[in-house]
C-alpha cells in the first residue's frame, strides 16, 4: 500500500492510502468539529448539522440524495463525535467521482425551514429515547461530572433544552464557521488512483472559500485532571444497576496511549480479562468491561458494569480491589502477550476492509496530522513491555476514579 497527500490552495487537505489489490474504495469527509466546539447556547449543533446534510442542498431534496446513493450502490452514512463529524461512503471505484460530487453538494445544505423543523423533532425524540433507555443518560452525566467546565463535557446529541431553542440562523452561522475548507480532510482508501481522486476533489471543493467567521469555540486544547467522587441516581423503573467508573488516561497523541490500550484489555476485555474471570464467568455481572477514550488533549479510562441491584455494591468494591492489586503488583508476562495478540488481531481484521482503514487513517490525521502504516501501528503494540504498563499505572492511577451508578437501589 502507498500513502499520498496534498493540500489545495484553500487549505483543504487530501490524503489517501492506495491499495491496488482492493476491489472497493472508501471516501471520508472528516470535518474538524464536534460537541467540544459548541458554546452553551448551541449544544448539539454539530449533530444537528450531520442530520441536515442528508436533507439535501439547494439543488437536491432528501429523496434525491437517497436516490443518488442508491444509484451508486453505495453504503453511505455519517457520525458525530466530540472532536469530529465524519461523512463516509464505500463503493465501487468507478463511482468515486460521482460520490465526491454528491457530497460536495450536500455538505452545503439548503437549511430549508421545513427540513429544519422536521429534523429538530427527530433529534428531540432521539435525545428523549437516549434518556429513557439504559443506562438512562448516565454516560452523559458522568462525563459532565468528570470533565467539569472543559468542552469535552458537552454531550454529542445535545440537550433537549438547547436543541428545542436552536434556530436556523444559529446553525447557518455554526456551519459557516466550522465547515471551512481548511477545517476539512478528504480521505480515500482502497482502490484509489490518486491523481484522479485529487482532480475530482479539486473540481468540487477547490472553489470553496475559507470562512471569514471561523470560530475558535472549543478549540482551546489543554489537559485537565478529571474529577473523582461518587454520584448516584435512583431510577425506579430500571431492573438492573448500571455503574460507570472514569479515571484519567493518556490522550490520543501521548506516547503512552498504546500501552494504556493494552492495559484495558488485560483488565476489562470481554473474554479472558481480570474482569471476565471475576464477574462474568461467575455470573455476578452481566457486563464488566473497560476501555480507553482518547482525544487530542485528554483521555479517560471507562469501566462499565451492569448487574442485579443487590450485587452492585460488592462489584464496585471488587473493581477497586482489582485496581489496587494491579497498581501494587503489576501484570504478568502471560497477560501482556495475550492482550497484545488480541489487539494485533483486532487491528489487522479491522484493516482488511477499505472502510476500516478509512476511519483509522482519517481519525489519526485529524488528531495528529500524521500517518501510520499498519506495520507501524502493529510494531507499537508488539514493542510494549511490562515496564510501559507500569509507567501508565504510575501516571494515571486507576484508584482515583469518578463513580456513577444509576438504577433502582436506594
Amino acid at each position: 500500500m502507498q500513502f499520498k497527500h496534498t493540500k489545495l490552495s484553500n487549505g483543504l487537505t487530501i490524503i489517501a492510502e492506495l491499495n491496488e489489490n482492493a476491489y472497493s474504495a472508501s471516501i471520508g469527509f472528516f470535518v474538524r468539529t464536534g460537541s467540544r466546539n459548541e458554546s452553551a447556547e448551541i449544544l448539539g449543533a454539530s449533530h444537528f448539522l450531520e442530520h441536515l446534510v442528508f436533507k439535501g442542498s439547494e439543488s437536491l431534496s432528501a429523496i434525491d440524495v437517497n436516490c443518488r446513493l442508491d444509484e451508486l450502490g453505495a453504503d453511505g452514512n455519517a457520525f458525530t463525535e466530540n472532536e469530529q463529524t465524519v461523512f463516509h461512503i464505500t463503493l465501487l471505484p468507478e463511482f468515486i467521482g460521482d460520490a465526491i460530487e454528491l457530497f460536495g453538494d450536500i455538505l452545503r445544505p439548503a437549511f430549508r425551514e421545513k427540513d429544519f423543523k422536521m429534523e429538530k423533532q427527530v433529534i428531540l425524540e432521539e435525545i428523549r429515547m437516549y434518556c429513557d433507555q439504559p443506562p438512562f443518560g448516565a454516560d452523559n452525566i458522568v462525563r459532565k461530572n468528570f470533565f467539569g467546565n472543559h468542552p469535552l463535557a458537552n454531550s454529542v446529541l445535545g440537550e433537549e433544552s438547547t436543541t428545542s431553542k436552536l434556530s436556523v440562523e444559529q446553525l447557518k452561522s455554526y456551519h459557516a464557521a466550522r465547515y471551512s475548507p481548511d477545517n476539512i480532510v478528504v480521505v480515500g482508501t482502497g482502490k484509489i488512483e490518486f491523481d484522479y481522486f485529487c482532480n475530482c476533489v479539486k473540481k468540487v471543493f477547490g472553489k470553496w472559500e475559507i470562512s471569514s467567521s471561523k470560530s475558535d469555540i472549543g478549540d482551546r486544547h489543554y489537559r485537565i485532571c478529571g474529577a473523582s467522587g461518587f454520584h448516584k441516581l435512583t431510577k425506579k423503573s430500571a431492573s438492573q444497576q448500571y455503574t460507570m467508573l472514569l479515571s484519567d488516561a493518556p490522550s490520543g497523541v501521548d506516547s503512552d496511549f498504546f500501552a494504556a490500550l493494552i492495559l484495558t484489555d488485560i483488565i476489562g476485555d470481554s473474554a479472558g480479562s481480570r474482569f471476565y474471570w471475576e464477574f462474568i464467568d461467575n455470573g455476578i455481572a452481566e457486563t464488566a468491561c473497560m476501555s480507553i477514550h482518547e482525544y487530542s488533549d485528554n483521555g479517560f479510562f471507562g469501566t462499565a458494569l451492569v448487574s442485579e441491584p443487590e450485587n452492585a455494591q460488592k462489584i464496585i468494591n471488587d473493581v477497586k480491589k482489582i485496581f489496587v492489586t494491579i497498581i501494587q503488583e503489576g501484570i504478568t508476562q502471560d497477560e501482556l502477550e495475550r492482550a497484545k495478540n488480541k489487539a494485533l488481531t483486532r487491528i489487522v481484521i479491522g484493516s482488511e476492509g477499505s472502510d476500516g482503514r478509512l476511519f483509522t487513517i482519517g481519525g489519526d490525521w485529524l488528531m495528529t496530522g500524521k500517518y501510520k502504516t499498519l506495520k507501524q501501528e502493529s510494531d507499537l503494540i508488539r514493542n510494549i513491555t511490562i515496564e510501559d504498563i507500569r509507567n501508565v499505572l504510575k501516571k494515571y492511577p486507576l484508584d482515583k476514579s469518578l463513580i456513577m451508578t444509576i438504577g433502582p437501589t436506594k
